[in-house]
């Protein structure tokens, strides 16, 4: 499994929120185009199937705590 980069963690712990792509390129203040660029690369680092599982692998591999 790749590390993520800190953006990535940022768009990830967003996700954890049940924030939506648009809601995430507000908040961190870039693109849907380069959120969805940061979603696509935390699937194929952690190997995941979508971003639901996403979320999953990295809660229970704890790289979302602080």
């Amino acid at each position: 499994m790749e590390r993520l980069t800190e953006r990535e963690v940022a768009v990830l712990r967003l996700i954890t929120k049940g924030y939506g792509n648009s809601e995430i390129s507000e908040i961190i203040f870039v693109s849907i185009h380069t959120v969805k660029a940061h979603i696509s690369s935390i699937i194929r680092k952690l190997h995941a199937k979508n971003r639901t599982n996403a979320v999953y692998i990295a809660i229970k591999n704890h790289l979302l705590d602080e």
